[in-house]
Formats: structure tokens, C-alpha cells, sequence
């Protein structure tokens, strides 16, 4: 396990070891662990340049008025969107290239708890906003993250160490079961960050799982299901629930620190030093190889994740993901670049 003191001193050293003016963007930061993380990259990093990318304006000029308290240096951007749709997103990217060269972390954490409903492209939304809009997300902005100087990386906060079979047959995950869902849905996600790393060696890609949170997951819902699973939280959330600034302090860590470096070991973020735990396994096994499952504690999955996504790529699952997810954004768009 990666403990908190090693967590919090290589944040400390973000501002001597990384250069001032890093680029970030944060989809879904307006609230839950997008907006912790948000916070502590605004406090740690000299002149930050930050776009957060949500639905609620309220919630984004809270944010920003916070973080100009934590940094007056830094510039604080929001992007108001609907970010299930395929379509937004590419605007949004749009938006962003015009204004940036380069860009350092993109880092997601789009999500709901809500069921079965469709978005207006015809995919399913609850697995648009894990899966397809934060893949077109890295689809747009890899070029601006290949161009990056110093730091460049990509973190998707999902369920990585859970994943499980993939049922190809209904990859947006329409009928499967819900107990199957987050197996389904973290194999997707994994399996599509080996497929983005194998053209762009210099950028570290990292899925992780952050743990028992408090997130606006729920938000929005209605049921019996969702009551359920509302009061549940509330009884059990405070006593499992890992504190906010600890969640920031970690997401944080996986965005910048060394031990996940890329495949090219170039530009791998804060130097790791004596005491430090050592390079992270990626989903090889092996140390480092830029793509990385990692846990609630930093460390990487174990053996069955890595025997699973072996046999993935052995049965040619990487490239059937990636084909059914590309198709999918041709059909969105009509092919038209975003």
C-alpha cells in the first residue's frame, strides 16, 4: 500500500520537480472526486491552468472562488456541458484545442447510479458517461497530451481491480446484470486504455478505483432502488468512507507521481526517492509499461486482473472493443472529425 505520508510528500514536491503552467482538465469535476482532486492539483501546482468540464455553474464558480483561495496564481476555466453526449464532448475538445497547445492531465470521473435509460444519440447513459464520452474525451485531447513537455497523463476513476467478463453482445451493457455491470464496465475501460497507449508511448494511462467515497452518484434518481441505495449511504457512508481530502491528496498522486510512469519513461511526472514503494506493475505484470489498474491503496491490481485482461488480448479483445467503440462514434457523428 501506498501510505498517506508518501502520498502527501511527493505532492510536496510537485511545485520544485514539475515545471509552473501545467494544463489540466477535469471532466466531471463540479462535484464528488473530481472536485477534490480539482482542488488539491490548484494547490499544488505553480500557475496552474485548469478547465473543468460539468453541468452545474453554481457549483463550478464555488470551485473556482475555492481554488483562487488556494492559488491566486492559477487560471480556473469552466466548460458547461452535457457530457453524455458524444457530440458535447467533441465540442468541448474543440473549445480546448483552440485555446491550448498542449495539455498535461485529463483526468474523468463522469458517473451515475441511474438505470436503463438512453441518451439522445442512442447509447446507453449510464455507460456513456464511464465508458463512450470519457473515451472520446482522450480521443480528442491525445494529441494536446502527446504535445505536452513535461508531464502526460491520463486518469479514468472507475472500478480498475474489478474487472470481469465482457459480454459482446451487448457491449453498452442494456441487459446485463447489474451485479455484472461494473466487471463489464471496468474490463471496457480497461481494455480501451491498452488500446490508446499502443499509439502514444509517451503518455501514462491510469484506471483507477478510489474506494468508498461520498459522490453525487445518486443524484438525480428515482425509485425504489435508488431510496434504497440513498439511505444506505447515509447510514454506512461516514463510518466506510474514505475523508474528501484524502481522496484528493491520492487522486492527486496517480496524476503526478512517478511510480506510473509511460511506456517511454519519458516526462513520468514527480522522481520517486529513496523510501519511496517502487514502479507500479501495469497491466502486464511487469514494472511500469504505461497502462496501469490501480487500487484504492496506489498499488496495482492483482494476478487475476492480469491473467484476465492476458486472455483478453490473446482472444483479440482489445481490438473488438476498440472496433465497436469507434464504430459507435461514426455512427454519432457521421465520421465528422471532432
Amino acid at each position: 500500500m501506498v501510505i498517506l505520508s508518501e502520498v502527501q510528500s511527493s505532492n510536496a514536491r510537485i511545485a520544485s520537480t514539475l515545471p509552473a503552467g501545467l494544463v489540466a482538465v477535469f471532466v466531471g469535476g463540479t462535484s464528488g472526486i473530481g472536485e477534490t482532486a480539482l482542488k488539491q492539483f490548484a494547490k499544488h501546482v505553480r500557475q496552474p491552468r485548469i478547465y473543468n468540464i460539468g453541468r452545474s455553474q453554481e457549483a463550478a464558480d464555488r470551485i473556482a472562488i475555492a481554488c483562487k483561495e488556494l492559488n491566486a496564481d492559477g487560471e480556473y476555466h469552466f466548460i458547461k456541458a452535457d457530457t453524455s453526449l458524444i457530440r458535447n464532448a467533441d465540442l468541448v475538445c474543440q473549445e480546448i484545442r483552440s485555446n491550448e497547445r498542449a495539455v498535461n492531465v485529463l483526468f474523468l470521473t463522469t458517473g451515475t447510479l441511474l438505470g436503463r435509460t438512453g441518451t439522445s444519440e442512442g447509447l446507453h447513459f449510464a455507460t456513456s458517461l464511464a465508458y463512450y464520452s470519457r473515451t472520446r474525451f482522450i480521443v480528442n485531447l491525445l494529441p494536446l497530451l502527446k504535445q505536452a513537455s513535461s508531464l502526460r497523463r491520463v486518469v479514468t476513476v472507475f472500478a480498475a481491480g474489478y474487472e470481469g467478463p465482457i459480454t459482446t453482445s451487448d457491449f453498452q451493457a442494456w441487459k446485463v446484470p447489474m451485479l455484472s455491470q461494473r466487471g463489464h464496465l471496468s474490463s471496457l475501460t480497461t481494455v480501451s486504455l491498452e488500446a490508446l497507449a499502443r499509439d502514444a508511448p509517451s503518455v501514462s494511462f491510469i484506471h483507477d478505483f478510489p474506494g468508498s467515497v461520498k459522490t453525487n452518484l445518486a443524484r438525480g434518481g428515482e425509485g425504489a432502488a435508488i431510496y434504497v441505495l440513498k439511505q444506505v449511504f447515509k447510514v454506512i457512508g461516514p463510518l466506510i468512507n474514505m475523508p474528501n481530502q484524502e481522496c484528493g491528496e491520492r487522486q492527486l498522486f496517480l496524476a503526478t507521481s512517478g511510480k506510473y510512469p509511460s511506456e517511454d519513461l519519458e516526462a513520468s511526472g514527480v522522481p520517486l526517492t529513496a523510501g519511496d514503494s517502487p514502479v507500479a506493475n501495469g497491466t502486464s505484470g511487469k514494472s511500469g509499461g504505461g497502462v496501469y489498474s490501480v487500487g484504492s491503496d496506489g498499488e496495482s491490481s492483482g494476478a487475476k486482473v492480469v491473467e484476465l485482461l492476458a486472455q483478453f488480448r490473446k482472444e483479440g479483445m482489445v481490438e473488438q472493443v476498440w472496433r465497436h467503440t469507434n464504430e459507435e462514434f461514426e455512427r454519432i457523428t457521421g465520421g465528422d472529425p471532432a
